[in-house]
């Protein structure tokens, strides 16, 4: 059954917008970027004919074509060609709790700024992030631990 119903589409935008939005923002330290993503991910899932067996399963396959299409983003030459007029299109993410940890956290490099957003952030187990990612448990924990241990330097320093 196609998701393309308006009382489906509410839904769906109610419920993961914000959070595809930040996962992208995460990616991508851009908030047009971050939309652009966002509207990607609904115009795929709304066309196409996707088969859910649980909100969960919904959920990590958004997460998981959310977290590749910022990969195929970021390969793309447009990107690469008009990375250095960054600096006049910062703009904080929308919606984005304002705290100094998350200011950290986005200071840290993209796998463990991203292992920390879907672990701490959204709740997700090691095991499911290394399936979402394409990774192995191990590099999962280990982008954590590292993270972790950045993370706790920087706040020492302030």
């Amino acid at each position: 059954m196609p998701y393309m119903d308006n009382k489906n589409a509410d839904r769906l935008i109610n419920t993961y917008a914000d959070m595809i939005l930040r996962i992208s923002y995460m990616y991508l330290k851009h908030t047009y970027d971050a939309e652009d993503i966002c509207q990607e991910i609904f115009l795929k899932l709304l066309s196409g004919e996707y088969i859910f067996n649980s909100p969960a399963h919904e959920k990590s396959w958004i997460i998981r074509t959310t977290i590749n299409a910022c990969k195929d983003h970021l390969r793309t030459t447009f990107w690469k060609r008009n990375q250095t007029m960054d600096i006049l299109a910062e703009i904080p993410a929308p919606n984005a709790p304002e705290s100094e940890l998350l200011d950290l956290v986005m200071d840290l490099p993209r796998n463990y700024r991203v292992s920390i957003y879907l672990h701490y952030y959204e709740g997700y187990q090691v095991k499911e992030i290394a399936a979402m990612y394409g990774k192995s448990e191990n590099a999962i924990s280990t982008y954590l631990r590292r993270g972790r241990q950045k993370l706790r330097l920087m706040l020492d320093r302030q």
